[in-house]
């Protein structure tokens, strides 16, 4: 997957942090597609919901889009995905693909 083809799979996502992470990748940031490692989004969601739920009960700040992430991989079920992360200039992206890598399942 190169930068046109992720920046294409979060330009059809209007979730504020796909907005955020497509324009930190326009303006150049690095990014990396985890294609050849595949999870369950169900394994995904077990990982990332004990977190988000570890950070409340820690009193800590869930990291931006993490809630809206953990009900997205739940939703995928069983399906196939693919992680990829964007460092940007102002902020740091994990993004959650389908399987096709043709659409954002989540990004936080």
């Amino acid at each position: 997957m190169n930068r046109d083809d992720l920046e294409a799979v979060l330009d059809r996502d209007d979730s504020a942090l796909a907005r955020a992470a497509l324009a930190e990748l326009q303006e150049g940031a690095d990014f990396e597609v985890f294609r050849s490692q595949s999870s369950s989004a169900r394994l995904l969601w077990a990982i990332w919901s004990d977190r988000h739920q570890n950070m409340l009960d820690d009193g800590a700040a869930p990291w931006p889009g993490l809630a809206e992430a953990v009900d997205r991989l739940h939703v995928e079920g069983a399906d196939r995905i693919h992680s990829a992360k964007i460092i940007g200039s102002q902020q740091r992206f994990i993004i959650f693909l389908s399987e096709d890598l043709t659409r954002c399942v989540a990004c936080m």
